[in-house]
């Protein structure tokens, strides 16, 4: 079986990536990949996804743009090396995996994503309206890196604080309809940390696996 992860960072991607890891499938983290190779250009310490989102910062921070832009460029090298590599198997015998893809895969190139999308089934792990606050509250308190695309726009007279929450939501936004485009499942879990996350993996890979079933399904003649 083979799954992508994506969706907003904070949802959950590494969370399910590592259940599934621990079930059998060869995990593939993209940020990992992503801070290992800024921790060597920059020496940004152990390249962790918090030392990656200290070093980004927030969209009206200085020199925010060209950091945004080489975290874009390493993201696309990232995925295609790790697409390159499965393209690359032959054998049967090989384990299942899952990539757990960063939240801004949807801003890389359309062959690109096409190509994700055949080589796995793209699970969108969403998050409803009312979890939009918590997510804010996540990005604010422990910042991650997040990709804006020009989605923050400071109004005249408003203060940074009241634009970050403001153009958040209309991040959130505009990315759903992108996932939704690239995901061939979209599924609305707790989002990790809270009292009602689950820890079964089974309830991300049962309909992963009922999705597969109806395909194939469809395919017979």
């Amino acid at each position: 079986m083979r799954i992508a992860l994506i969706g907003m960072s904070g949802t959950g991607k590494s969370y399910w990536s590592f259940r599934l890891a621990g079930t059998g499938f060869e995990r593939l983290g993209c940020d990992d990949q992503i801070g290992r190779k800024l921790a060597r250009q920059l020496a940004l310490g152990d390249g962790s996804i918090e030392t990656i989102g200290q070093w980004m910062g927030f969209p009206y921070d200085g020199g925010f743009a060209e950091r945004e832009a080489r975290y874009l460029d390493l993201e696309h090298h990232v995925l295609s090396g790790f697409l390159n590599t499965l393209d690359q198997r032959t054998d049967q015998r090989a384990p299942s995996f899952v990539i757990d893809t960063t939240g801004s895969v949807i801003y890389l190139a359309d062959p690109l994503l096409e190509r994700l999308r055949r080589a796995a089934v793209v699970v969108y792990l969403s998050a409803a309206p009312a979890k939009h606050q918590q997510l804010l509250a996540a990005y604010r308190n422990k910042p991650r890196p997040v990709v804006w695309q020009g989605n923050y726009r400071r109004n005249p007279g408003e203060d940074t604080a009241a634009a970050l929450a403001r153009c958040y939501m209309q991040l959130l936004a505009d990315r759903d309809d992108r996932y939704r485009r690239w995901a061939h499942l979209t599924l609305d879990l707790p989002i990790p940390g809270t009292a009602a996350t689950p820890d079964d993996a089974e309830i991300l890979l049962k309909p992963v696996q009922a999705y597969l079933d109806e395909n194939d399904r469809a395919a017979t003649p």
